[in-house]
């Protein structure tokens, strides 16, 4: 609880002990006895006032500061008002008190107003968790010395210094030290990661364990913790339509039940011959339920939450609009690599001709491919390593320089060499035909490479994008929270992304796109959806390439891959996956349903009440105390409502 706070709850009590106290004189008649009659009912207003004004003071001033600069018509006002009347009706003679509610109803919004404040920070605390991520300084070596530098004065391939235990500064590659990273207040991940040498680093993760040297690959400008604060700092700028609603609501609301309470104060004592008090507390009882504070703070709180909750699963939401248009999401289109694979090639099958051992199939392909830098060479030498270092090793491990010789790569068609004496060729069906070496084809999805040696057939390597771990997760829980329909958008070959579309379960699948090819299917999927749902639901398109920016910006939402994303995508994304899991966007649409129920609720709960009071205020069933319900304790009821939004337990266990 901020210092603030803390004065306005201690000015709280001493005003309610105070009030109380009056109460207790006013019940055993001990007023009566001391001052007599009329005497004890002055003596009540003096009393009365004393709590009245030590809970209300702020409150007063700042309708009257308000109102010399034209902005009477806000809730301090209709409180100040309405409480200076429950208290001016002693001038009425014969008329029952009503010092003791007006007392209560400055009491009680104040106690309205703590709950309203202690909320916001609540709420503001998820976002302010984010913002601590900002790193205020970099260790760089200067004359064999380490000096602390501000990181704006950082270039690229800069190099500095991570001590544990301190923020890493700047995006950069790790040049020395293995240590454990935490990434949660970015990710929302739990578990940290292992950093080594080669490994990619994104300013404002913790270093838990080792000491890092980290050359600098972005100025901090462009690094990932300034882009994630201007996004954080930018959401509260862009209101969602049920918020700017509710906003224009309560400037036309308030100045006509202020109205209404006037001529219902005023009219009928004129026109009817009416008792004076009675219809002025009537009009002021009025005014007292009519404030829409309720509103005007449970609806804005409540996205707030929502963009507070989903920011500590890693989640950024760019404003309160792209939170209400996703909670209303019927289609779903992803881009395919990077988003539902990890962009990355590695071996998926093999197929060994008889008497072939796996081993021996990719110890030998490995060999050939050594001297190659295409990123499937790469892939096929990594695949060798790993069953080098597993169970099942690879045939020969004398150094590559002494068992391969006579390299050379065929365009198009793959590699020849020469491997422990033996001619090895390692390609497509071209290769293999070229070399009048039969071979068993395959129509398996990616990229398939035939293995010979000597001009035998010794089998078959199928390289392709791996599959993210979470992707078919991900599509089942979509399809589970009513999503209607996912589409995959791709430029890689149809027959690779049938194949990926399948094992994921998409309902939909348009491949061998160019990025303008994308913005098209968008536009029809975008008019499918909008005649489909009669205009009420959204699309969301899911990416992470600059390829990805122009779709992005045509989607109703568009959600970027964060952590691994480009700079341009992210830009164009309204919403941001700082963990690059497929499975926080069922996360994502979840908070947004859930936050959109629980403000529909404040609306529907406040409004009720509201409406049903001010209509039995009007016939002068209600008084003063159910006022005070119909206003601060519908607006606190609501504030703990609204507060469930910032919750997102549940979803951080998953």
């Amino acid at each position: 609880m901020s210092p603030k706070q803390k004065r306005l709850l201690t000015r709280i009590i001493v005003a309610l002990v105070i009030f109380f106290a009056i109460i207790a004189l006013e019940e055993t008649g001990a007023l009566h006895a001391a001052f007599g009659s009329p005497g004890d009912v002055y003596a009540e207003f003096a009393l009365f006032l004393i709590p009245y004004l030590i809970a209300g003071y702020d409150v007063i001033a700042s309708a009257f500061r308000n109102l010399f600069r034209g902005h009477a018509l806000d809730e301090d006002f209709l409180m100040t008002v309405a409480t200076f009347g429950a208290f001016a009706l002693v001038l009425f003679p014969h008329t029952e008190p009503h010092m003791a509610e007006g007392a209560a109803v400055m009491l009680f919004f104040q106690v309205g107003e703590l709950f309203q404040s202690y909320a916001v920070d609540k709420s503001r605390k998820s976002i302010a968790d984010m913002m601590d991520i900002a790193p205020e300084f970099a260790n760089v070596m200067e004359e064999g010395k380490l000096k602390q530098v501000d990181p704006f004065e950082l270039a690229p391939d800069d190099e500095f210094i991570v001590m544990p235990g301190e923020r890493i500064p700047l995006d950069g590659i790790i040049l020395t030290g293995d240590s454990q990273i935490d990434t949660a207040a970015l990710t929302g991940e739990s578990v940290p990661r292992t950093a080594r040498p080669g490994d990619e680093v994104i300013s404002g993760c913790v270093n838990l364990t080792g000491k890092l040297t980290v050359r600098a690959t972005k100025p901090f400008e462009d690094s990932t913790v300034s882009r994630i604060l201007e996004l954080v700092e930018n959401a509260a700028e862009k209101k969602a339509r049920t918020e700017n609603f509710i906003t224009r609501f309560a400037r036309v609301y308030t100045p006509i039940v202020v109205g209404v309470a006037a001529v219902l104060a005023i009219v009928p004592p004129l026109l009817l011959g009416g008792d004076w008090a009675d219809w002025v507390l009537r009009g002021l009882t009025f005014l007292v339920v009519s404030c829409p504070c309720a509103l005007v703070i449970s609806v804005p709180l409540s996205f707030f939450g929502g963009i507070g909750g989903a920011s500590r699963l890693g989640i950024l939401v760019k404003g309160s609009n792209y939170l209400e248009a996703l909670g209303s999401t019927e289609t779903v289109v992803f881009d395919k690599t990077g988003t539902l694979t990890d962009g990355t090639f590695a071996v998926t099958e093999l197929a060994c001709a008889p008497g072939v051992t796996e081993a021996e199939l990719v110890a030998t392909a490995a060999a050939a491919e050594a001297f190659s830098t295409h990123p499937i060479a790469q892939s096929v030498r990594a695949y060798g390593d790993a069953m080098a270092n597993g169970e099942r090793p690879a045939a020969n491990a004398a150094p590559l320089a002494e068992r391969v010789r006579d390299v050379r790569e065929v365009s198009g068609q793959g590699v020849e060499a020469v491997v422990d004496g033996r001619g090895v060729l390692v390609g497509n069906g071209k290769l293999m035909t070229a070399h009048g070496v039969p071979f068993q084809a395959t129509d398996a999805a990616g990229t398939v490479l035939y293995v010979a040696a000597d001009g035998a057939f010794l089998g078959t390597i199928v390289i392709a994008d791996t599959i993210k771990p979470t992707a078919a997760r991900a599509i089942a829980d979509l399809h589970a929270a009513g999503v209607k329909k996912t589409v995959m958008l791709t430029g890689d070959r149809t027959d690779v992304a049938a194949s990926v579309a399948a094992r994921l379960g998409i309902d939909e699948v348009h491949a061998e796109l160019l990025p303008q090819d994308k913005v098209a299917e968008v536009e029809k999927l975008l008019a499918a959806t909008e005649r489909d749902t009669r205009g009420k639901g959204k699309l969301a398109f899911v990416g992470d390439g600059i390829n990805d920016a122009p779709v992005l910006t045509r989607a109703d939402i568009g959600i970027a891959m964060g952590a691994m994303g480009s700079d341009a995508a992210i830009e164009a994304a309204d919403i941001v996956l700082m963990n690059d899991n497929p499975d926080d966007i069922t996360k994502a649409i979840d908070v947004a349903r859930r936050t959109m129920r629980i403000v529909w609720q404040n609306i529907i709960f406040a409004l009720g009440i509201k409406f049903a009071v001010l209509i039995l205020a009007a016939f002068g069933i209600a008084n003063m105390w159910m006022a005070v319900f119909a206003d601060v304790g519908v607006a606190v009821i609501a504030i703990l409502n609204a507060m469930r939004a910032m919750n997102v337990s549940r979803y951080e266990k998953r």
